[in-house]
């Protein structure tokens, strides 16, 4: 009678310490998440430990684990990294399910594990792995958001998914009819300003990660650059002491022709031993000097295709080490990071699959179009103006170089607010360029498409776009596709 007695002391012992667990965001997860999200991932994982060490029963540490992981895989893709640590995704996932399903965070915690673990086995090539656990987190947040209305943070990760759904390009419009996720760009964008205007304290804990998605998406579904800079300068993103900020500062900066920014922020920011190592940086620093043709920016891009362990970015990277030593006639030097591109990296970005169709066909780029290219990607549109217009289209022999030539005229006109100029350029890249291989036309047409929303005029907007997306096997056609789409769900 003693024994079973004993053993019914210890199943109700044991129970009562089971339902001790619990997720407490408290004082000092809040500073831990902080600093993971300014990637202070050692001082971070220090809170928690200590947090583990007093709280034992607290579930919050180990779900911002996940966090610490997160960064330097997506960042560094470090293959015996991954291999180190892809077991802890499991792991966590069951011990976030030893908390109480009354809890908001029961759920949440658990669709935000599989999100980020989705966007690592991306980088990791594992891609319909990575299809499937962003559906299980996505129909994860859905039924959170159902049995807690009120829980925002539910609504962050919600909008940024169908914002991104809702401009999946046709290429792998398969793979989202298969997993039945559908989304709408309108709608993921409204609900995510709201997040990240919501005064509700959970929003405020979890804002810096909204920014962050918020910039991202503002980037991918519109072209209104001067709206993206003032926000992040109403916002005062703290660029100096927050690396992550600083990194997607400088992401855009290449995407937006802001080099001198992008530039900037990577000097200027905060380089104690505290941060995280990331070598992406490098690669970003490369990109934003050499379109500012500075003489030292092939030390950024060797030290990251050297360094680096990952695959993404590194065709484009080598391709533009080659254009560095092409422009400085070391045509050794040029050849030799060329063919690297035949055998490094992989194809996943259309940047780094047009940097390998380049290296096959063994043609060498213009030289004057390749320097108003790099200044007009940097933004120093003044000058590659300059330098354009002392050509004419008749100065061009090969019939690609002339589609160039008006597609680069109408870009710089386009980027100094000159549409009435840009307009008969870009089509007279269409009219020559809509069946060619180059992105030229394409791209035409998505700026038309700009233009023409810019004035309201929705119709020729419309037109625009469709004619963007219609064009078929050209460069860049993924990324191009996903940005006509978000134009055609903005303008109805």
């Amino acid at each position: 009678m003693r024994f079973f007695l004993s053993l019914l002391l210890l199943s109700i012992s044991f129970t009562v310490t089971a339902r001790q667990k619990g997720y407490d965001f408290n004082a000092r997860c809040q500073q831990a998440y902080e600093a993971i999200m300014q990637l202070r991932i050692d001082d971070g994982k220090a809170l928690l430990e200590a947090e583990k060490r007093e709280h034992p029963d607290n579930l919050i540490p180990y779900f911002l684990d996940n966090y610490a992981d997160f960064f330097p895989l997506y960042f560094n893709e470090d293959p015996a990294q991954y291999a180190a640590k892809k077991d802890q995704r499991n792991a966590r996932l069951d011990m976030m399910a030893q908390g109480p399903e009354t809890s908001p965070y029961y759920l949440y915690t658990q669709a935000a594990i599989k999100f980020q673990w989705a966007m690592v086995r991306i980088k990791f090539g594992e891609r319909w792995d990575a299809a499937w656990e962003i559906r299980k987190a996505y129909m994860t947040l859905k039924d959170n958001q159902r049995k807690f209305p009120q829980f925002l943070p539910n609504n962050m990760l919600i909008s940024a998914m169908q914002t991104v759904f809702g401009t999946v390009p046709e290429g792998y419009k398969w793979v989202s009819n298969i997993l039945g996720m559908k989304g709408s760009v309108t709608q993921g964008m409204q609900t995510l300003q709201a997040f990240i205007d919501s005064n509700d304290p959970l929003a405020q804990l979890f804002r810096p990660e909204g920014y962050y998605y918020y910039c991202y998406l503002k980037l991918i579904t519109e072209n209104n650059a001067d709206e993206l800079w003032q926000f992040i300068q109403r916002k005062q993103l703290d660029t100096h002491n927050n690396y992550l900020f600083a990194i997607m500062v400088a992401n855009l900066a290449v995407t937006k022709q802001k080099a001198d920014l992008g530039i900037k922020v990577l000097s200027d920011r905060n380089t104690s031993g505290h941060y995280e190592n990331l070598v992406f940086q490098d690669y970003l620093m490369g990109l934003l000097k050499l379109a500012r043709q500075d003489d030292d920016a092939h030390v950024y891009l060797e030290r990251f295709v050297t360094n680096f362990k990952g695959k993404f970015n590194v065709k484009e990277a080598l391709q533009r080490l080659s254009w560095y030593y092409y422009l400085h006639g070391n045509m050794e030097a040029a050849n030799k990071y060329r063919n690297m591109i035949l055998t490094r990296g992989n194809t996943e970005m259309d940047a780094d699959k047009q940097a390998l169709k380049e290296a096959k066909s063994g043609k060498w780029p213009n030289v004057l179009l390749l320097k108003v290219r790099l200044l007009s990607d940097g933004g120093f549109l003044t000058e590659a103006l300059k330098q354009l217009q002392a050509k004419k289209a008749a100065d061009f022999q090969p019939i690609e170089e002339k589609v160039e030539y008006a597609y680069r005229m109408g870009r710089i006109y386009d980027e100094m607010g000159q549409d009435d100029k840009a307009i008969p350029m870009y089509e007279a890249t269409i009219k020559v360029g809509a069946n060619r291989p180059e992105y030229f036309a394409a791209r035409a047409a998505l700026q038309m498409g700009y233009i023409y929303e810019k004035r309201n005029d929705k119709a020729k907007a419309r037109e625009c776009y469709q004619n963007c997306l219609n064009m078929e096997g050209h460069d860049y056609k993924n990324s191009l596709d996903q940005k006509a789409k978000a134009g055609l769900q903005r303008v109805g």
